[in-house]
């Protein structure tokens, strides 16, 4: 029986891993399932597990925090041996954590057959390590599943086989729709003490929160929209330090609060009147539930949200006025939503793997 490895690393692979799992088991393949450890910690790995209904995974490599270099080589090192010892017909990696691209750096070397789900997204801001990881991921991968056409014409413009290319949707919103119903709004606001409107925040890339005047910066955008309504932000352990001490809570309309398990910040997100952030997934997920969002970034490798969406690109400058306008103009209604974003990707993505192995459903 063919063997298919996952490997998945870090908080936003788990939500795409999930439908993939399902859907393959469809099949008659062994599926294993490697989670490194790249996020270790209960919030940030554990808790998708229990909620999405994932199984626990078969072997957690423990690789733990670090510098990219050193943690994409521990991810490396660990793989190396799992792949020797139990060697995949398949492999399957997500998004484009250190994991991601250090599977796909392992397989590539060992001959291995490997597939990137999510394949093609790019931000061409090659100061993001995501960015680098998403390209050389793409560059060796077998099949290359996509869940933009803006992505398919990224990899035909890097000369990519057209063979190797498939369109298949996106998973993540699988898990999203899969699970909507459980994003308890009231559920969240009576746990948190929140009363009234609320934005929420996510904030923890480099270009936002690294550099001492850009977090100065940062603190001065976000106290401006905390006077025109709260702000609830899951505070990621990246960053956190640095924010508070450049007096980033010093507004009362500012609240931060942990990590919240997937279940709870969805909720917390569909509760909301609107969202900034600097995530990747964040801009998908509010483009589904219709919750305005803000991208406190120069460049989306998601511009499918903004065109078929609710997302925009604001500066830390123009940050205020654009929650201004989200605030007067009230919930939305109706909003477009991106092509094969309908909860079946997982399914798509199967059919696609099963047929690299030449296997059929059971």
């Amino acid at each position: 029986m063919a063997l298919v490895v996952h490997v998945t690393g870090a908080r936003p692979n788990f939500p795409k891993a999930a439908p993939v799992l399902k859907a393959l088991s469809a099949y008659p393949v062994e599926q294993l399932l490697v989670h490194t450890g790249q996020h270790y910690d209960d919030k940030m790995s554990d808790v998708f597990f229990r909620q999405l209904g994932i199984p626990k995974p078969d072997v957690n490599l423990g690789v733990g925090s670090g510098a990219h270099g050193a943690q994409t080589a521990k991810v490396m090192e660990a793989l190396e041996e799992l792949f020797t010892q139990r060697r995949p017909d398949l492999v399957v990696v997500y998004g484009d954590v250190n994991s991601t691209v250090a599977a796909a750096l392992v397989a590539s070397k060992m001959g291995i057959t490997f597939a990137h789900v999510e394949a093609g997204l790019r931000s061409f801001d090659m100061t993001m390590p995501e960015e680098i990881n998403r390209l050389v991921t793409d560059k060796l991968s077998d099949l290359l599943l996509t869940t933009s056409t803006d992505a398919i014409a990224h990899l035909g413009n890097e000369g990519t086989a057209p063979e190797k290319i498939h369109f298949v949707g996106n998973p993540m919103i699988d898990t999203l729709l899969t699970h909507r119903e459980r994003f308890d709004a009231e559920a969240v606001r009576a746990d948190l003490g929140i009363e009234g409107d609320y934005l929420v925040a996510t904030l923890h890339r480099p270009g936002n929160v690294d550099d001492p005047d850009d977090v100065r910066a940062l603190v001065a955008a976000m106290h401006a929209v905390a006077d025109q309504a709260q702000v609830v932000i899951p505070l990621h352990p990246r960053g956190r330090a640095r924010l508070e001490e450049a007096g980033f809570l010093d507004h009362p309309g500012m609240r931060v609060v942990d990590p919240l398990g997937y279940l709870e910040f969805m909720g917390l997100v569909r509760g909301s009147v609107g969202v900034v952030t600097d995530s990747g997934g964040v801009q998908e997920e509010t483009t589904i539930l219709g919750v305005p969002c803000l991208t406190l970034r120069p460049n989306t490798e998601r511009p499918v949200t903004i065109t078929h969406g609710t997302n925009q690109l604001v500066t830390r400058d123009t940050l205020a006025e654009r929650v201004r306008e989200i605030l007067a103009a009230g919930k939305l209604t109706q909003w477009s939503t991106p092509p094969l974003w309908d909860g079946h990707a997982g399914e798509r993505i199967a059919d696609v793997l099963a047929g690299s192995l030449g296997v059929t459903r059971s």
